[in-house]
């Protein structure tokens, strides 16, 4: 059996520096929260046995709010069984996690503590973390026992005097700027936090407490994973309202007009004495979003979701198919900012059908039509589209997070 997975997830400071009076965990991000996204993330990276969120004394009311707001996560934990615990934290980052740490040892089976559990340590106010340093931090742990994800500072860094004057010129190349989530074996941290807790001494993070004691971790040190300059830590307002995500992606898609066929486009039929051949029903313009909006998600395309060699395939509404495509995007807390579609096609004359075609994509992606448009090109009788043998069509959309 694998080692079983604990996340802790640090959420009982006082966020007094970002002047809101409301808990920064808490606050809106999107149509989630931070903490919610946070913790959405981590449950699509990997299978969590149980996962422990620190939060202030007496307010886990307030946390649970926070948490459920967003529908997502209760889906997301039912489909991961990951069992989730709110701790009451401390007052200090340091006494919290170990409160958590012990917490975890308790509610862990006898058989799961015999696994050498891992443990994640990640700040509950760094929602733009990602499955990538997730996964590559969990996979490191496994190999060295601790590891953490870093960048390179893009600023030069100096070693100061308490009078501010410049008494090291350190070298940039050499150094990171660690962020979270810090990973390492559970039974080995908790004695390292222990040993902490009886020296008059406050840490800077989990990463000082393990290295702090070799003698307790066989001397392995932390090893270090690529981190990401999104993977910010909100400290100020103005952290949430900069960070907004946006995705531009590109589709296109070509098709053989023959006879016998149905002339789709943007989910309206066209009427035609020749129509799209393919394993669906061929609307070119459908798949161009399609691939658009798969591709700025980063979540693949048309062929790998609906692989054309599966029969049930076959003649497949493009509409319906996009909604599936849409739904998952939207899950992953993605909204359209616009599509801008081009269509070639010798004949017949698209112009007539423009409206329709625009208010059925938009109705299909369930947004407003003025963010949605489609504009038509003939290729004078060049090619296989000018000869009337083909139509193809192209996208472009803008995705926000």
């Amino acid at each position: 059996m694998s080692s079983p997975l604990v996340l802790v997830l640090t959420a009982a400071g006082s966020s007094t520096r970002m002047g809101t009076g409301k808990k920064k965990e808490y606050l809106p991000l999107g149509s989630s929260t931070v903490l919610a996204e946070g913790l959405k993330t981590f449950l699509k990276a990997a299978p969590f046995n149980l996962i422990i969120i620190t939060v202030p004394e007496n307010k886990e009311e307030e946390a649970k709010q926070a948490l459920f707001c967003d529908p997502q996560v209760e889906d997301l934990l039912k489909a991961s069984s990951s069992r989730l615990l709110l701790c009451q934290g401390s007052d200090t980052r340091q006494k919290s996690v170990f409160k958590a740490l012990i917490a975890a040892r308790e509610n862990l089976t006898e058989e799961e503590l015999s696994l050498n559990p891992l443990v994640l340590i990640h700040d509950g106010a760094r929602p733009f973390v990602t499955k990538e340093i997730i996964q590559d931090t969990i996979a490191a742990v496994k190999e060295y026992k601790a590891a953490a994800p870093g960048i390179t500072p893009s600023d030069t860094q100096k070693e100061v005097a308490p009078d501010m004057t410049i008494t090291r010129h350190l070298v940039r190349s050499c150094l990171t700027a660690i962020q979270t989530p810090q990973g390492f074996l559970l039974n080995s941290l908790i004695k390292c936090h222990k040993k902490a807790s009886q020296i008059n001494k406050e840490y800077t993070d989990d990463t000082e407490i393990w290295d702090a004691f070799p003698e307790l971790t066989g001397g392995s040190h932390v090893h270090l994973v690529k981190g990401n300059p999104c993977n910010i830590k909100i400290t100020y307002p103005q952290d949430l309202k900069e960070k907004k995500m946006i995705r531009v992606g590109l589709g296109t898609d070509l098709h053989k007009l023959v006879e016998g066929r149905r002339l789709m486009i943007g989910g309206i039929e066209i009427p035609s004495t020749k129509g799209e051949l393919g394993h669906s029903d061929g609307d070119v313009l459908l798949h161009a979003v399609t691939d658009a909006l798969l591709g700025a998600a980063g979540m693949g395309d048309i062929g790998s979701y609906f692989p054309p060699e599966e029969a049930k395939w076959k003649d497949a509404d493009s509409a319906l198919l996009l909604k599936k495509v849409w739904d998952d995007i939207q899950k992953a807390g993605w909204s359209l900012g616009n599509l801008d579609c081009v269509i070639e096609l010798e004949s017949p004359k698209f112009l007539p059908w423009r409206s329709k075609v625009i208010e059925s994509i938009a109705g299909i992606l369930k947004t407003e039509s003025c963010r949605v448009f489609v504009k038509a090109k003939t290729n004078e009788k060049l090619d296989s589209v000018g000869k009337g043998d083909a139509v193809k069509a192209y996208c472009t959309c803008l995705l926000e997070k």
